[in-house]
């Protein structure tokens, strides 16, 4: 397996997307130009799972942790995630502070708390909130 950096494109994105029933929007392609930092797993020259972030240097957003289905399993997400967190340690200067949060999807939030990552509220922070605007 082959992890690459900032290479992932719109068809791959909207494939894997697809394999794990996700929808995909049309404001996707911009939205993946104006990643900070993507990663691509790929074997036998084809892109296997992918992950996204996005943020202001501060505070950051993991989005679009994908496995294809076939590849699940395989210890191809939790590579993943921890390079993306190995990059927010890197851009993260001394004396500072970032923040990573996520929206796990149903039923995987414990794929992400053997990470580190704790489920909001807890005893700093309350409820994680979202708004969706569809058009």
């Amino acid at each position: 397996m082959e992890y690459i950096e900032n290479v992932l494109v719109y068809e791959d994105y909207c494939r894997l997307r697809e394999s794990v029933g996700w929808t995909n929007f049309s404001n996707a392609e911009k939205s993946i130009k104006n990643s900070l930092y993507t990663i691509a797993a790929m074997q036998d020259n084809q892109i296997v799972g992918m992950g996204r972030l996005i943020g202001d240097g501060m505070y950051y957003m993991m989005v679009d942790v994908v496995v294809h289905p076939n590849y699940q399993k395989k210890g191809i997400g939790n590579k993943i995630v921890s390079m993306i967190i190995e990059y927010v340690n890197e851009e993260t200067p001394i004396g500072g502070r970032s923040s990573i949060q996520l929206v796990a999807e149903k039923g995987k939030e414990s794929f992400y708390e053997e990470k580190g990552f704790k489920i909001i509220p807890h005893e700093f922070c309350g409820s994680g909130m979202r708004m969706v605007i569809r058009k």
